[in-house]
C-alpha cells in the first residue's frame, strides 16, 4: 500500500505540463509550484525570446536552429543544456521571479544557446575544457546586456564570471546538495501545517526542522 506521505507529495508535488510554440521556438512548461501561473511562465519566456529577436537578431536566428525546445522546470541552476536531446532548460522559479528582470532571463537562453551552438560545431562540452566552454557562453551574455534595455546587471555577472577563476568559471557542482536545496525551497513554499513539512522533509531525506 501506498505510504500516505507519497500520496500528499503526490498531491502537492504534482505538475501541470504544458507546450507551446513562441516565436518559432518550442517551450515547454512542467510547473510544479502551485504557488506559480504557467501562462506567467509563458508571457515571461516570450518577452525574453522578443528581447533577444529584437535586439541580436543573429543569436534568436542560431538559437532557433541549434535547439529543439526550451524547458521549464524546477531544477538547481538558472540555466542547463542538456546536448542529446538539445533541450535548453530555464529554471522554473527564475523565469517568472520578479528580482530578477527579462534581460536576465534572456541571457540565461543566450548562455544555453551557445553551448548549443558550440556543441553542434563539434566543440563537445568535457570537464578539461569547461571554463572554456563557459567563458564563451558569458562573452555571448556580455554582447546581449549591452545592447538591451536594464542589460548592466546582466553585463556586470558575466564580467564577474570571465573575471574569475576556470575552476570558478566553471564549479564541479554536487548535484545531492542542490537537488536537496530545490526540495527544501518547495516545501518552504508549501502552505502546510508545520507537521506536514516535517513529515514530508524527513520522507526526502532532508533534515526534520523544516521551516514554518
Amino acid at each position: 500500500m501506498e505510504r500516505w506521505q507519497d500520496r500528499v507529495a503526490r498531491s502537492l508535488f504534482g505538475s501541470v505540463s504544458r507546450t507551446k510554440t513562441i516565436r518559432g521556438v518550442i517551450v515547454q512548461v512542467t510547473n510544479t509550484r502551485p504557488d506559480i501561473d504557467t501562462q506567467h511562465v509563458f508571457d515571461r519566456l516570450d518577452a525574453a525570446l522578443a528581447l533577444i529577436e529584437r535586439h541580436q537578431p543573429w543569436y534568436f536566428r542560431h538559437l532557433v536552429r541549434d535547439l529543439a525546445r526550451i524547458i521549464v522546470q524546477r531544477y538547481p541552476c538558472r540555466g542547463a543544456y542538456f546536448p542529446e536531446a538539445r533541450n535548453c532548460l530555464v529554471e522554473l522559479t527564475f523565469s517568472v521571479n520578479p528580482d530578477f528582470t527579462v534581460a536576465q532571463v534572456a541571457a540565461t537562453i543566450v548562455h544555453e544557446a551557445m553551448h548549443a551552438r558550440l556543441d553542434r560545431c563539434g566543440v563537445v562540452f568535457t570537464r578539461d575544457i569547461a571554463a572554456r566552454h563557459e567563458r564563451f557562453c558569458r562573452r555571448a551574455e556580455v554582447e546581449l546586456g549591452m545592447t538591451v534595455p536594464g542589460g548592466d546587471v546582466v553585463v556586470e555577472r558575466a564580467l564577474a564570471s570571465l573575471a574569475a577563476t576556470d575552476e570558478d568559471v566553471a564549479p564541479v557542482i554536487d548535484w545531492d546538495v542542490a537537488r536537496r536545496r530545490v526540495v527544501q525551497a518547495d516545501l518552504d513554499a508549501l502552505h502546510v501545517p508545520p507537521w506536514m513539512k516535517q513529515s514530508l522533509a524527513r520522507r526526502y531525506g532532508l533534515d526534520s526542522d523544516a521551516r514554518d
